[in-house]
């Protein structure tokens, strides 16, 4: 029988991964002639060739893809057996480590943390903020335990390394400077505002979300600034230099600005968490993804908006 060295698979997979040795080094903190000289071992160890020349890169052969299919139910029945060990080890007592984007930590974990200290005190949360793309890249590298991110930016749920839980549809609220002629109407559609100046990011999830919605009621929005913080996109509507799609979670109050829910055409924006395949199953970890539904029944309340 072959053998089978779990960190040289490891390895492998971070390869198939990554794409490159260097990028892969640098993701496991290693040099990429240990990668070389450990993988190597591996295809002597396993008696098939392992990587391929491609031009300058090497690639994957279709044995070493073969080698990974079966390695990724090793992977997720050790993540499984580490759960188990810490729920056995640890009962209530453990630390989960949570990477979230920006809107995420007040509206979501910052909720599940003052929860969890109340019922669960021995689980402790830390939290790491990270761009919503980049949280997942942290759950893979094993720098998180659960990654919230959003929808759009998540890989697919047939990504066989995650289990995503879905949390929340947050709605995306209209704000126009309170003087606005608009800023009254009855029945406000996204459709009424085609002719607005909009405020939104360049590039990034958001400008994406602002496009898409937009061009979802007819109309391709008309970007007179550009900004990816929320409170300098408010400070810009009040100042009325034009009109921008908040997420419902990163509203701030302010004075001379208006928030007005759509109503049809309301758009939203789908937040999830997710954890390494296998590792749902560990207490503290179920216990932090429960407070985390917790705090997004609370925001979305019993008829899918916010309570006021």
């Amino acid at each position: 029988m072959a053998e089978w060295d779990i960190r040289k698979l490891q390895i492998l997979r971070t390869l198939g991964e990554r794409g490159t040795v260097t990028a892969t080094a640098k993701a496991l903190r290693m040099t990429p002639s240990a990668v070389s000289q450990q993988l190597t071992n591996l295809a002597r160890q396993l008696g098939v060739p392992l990587l391929e020349a491609d031009g300058r890169r090497v690639r994957l052969t279709d044995a070493a893809r073969l080698v990974l299919r079966h390695a990724q139910a090793v992977f997720e029945q050790l993540e499984r057996a580490d759960a188990e060990l810490a729920a056995y080890v640890h009962g209530e007592v453990g630390e989960v480590r949570v990477g979230a984007f920006s809107t995420a930590v007040p509206a979501l974990v910052v909720p599940a943390v003052r929860a969890l200290r109340a019922a669960h005190p021995g689980v402790n949360v830390r939290v790491r903020e990270a761009e919503a793309g980049e949280a997942y890249e942290l759950l893979a590298a094993g720098d998180v335990d659960l990654a919230l991110s959003l929808a759009a930016q998540a890989p697919t749920a047939a990504d066989p390394r995650f289990t995503r839980v879905p949390l929340l549809a947050d709605p995306l609220d209209v704000v126009l400077p309170r003087d606005h002629a608009l800023a009254a109407v009855d029945g406000l559609r996204l459709a009424d505002l085609a002719e607005e100046p909009w405020i939104f990011g360049g590039s990034g999830p958001w400008s994406d979300i602002t496009r898409t919605a937009c061009e979802a009621a007819g109309f391709s929005p008309v970007q007179a600034h550009s900004a990816a913080g929320w409170t300098a996109i408010l400070a810009m509507v009040e100042a009325g230099m034009g009109v921008a799609l908040v997420p419902r979670t990163a509203m701030v109050r302010r004075d001379g600005v208006a928030m007005r829910e759509l109503t049809a055409d309301r758009p939203r924006r789908h937040v999830v968490a997710a954890v390494r395949k296998g590792a749902g199953e560990g207490a503290a970890v179920g216990r932090v993804l429960t407070a985390l539904r917790t705090a997004a029944e609370e925001i979305s309340g019993p008829s899918g908006t916010r309570p006021r």
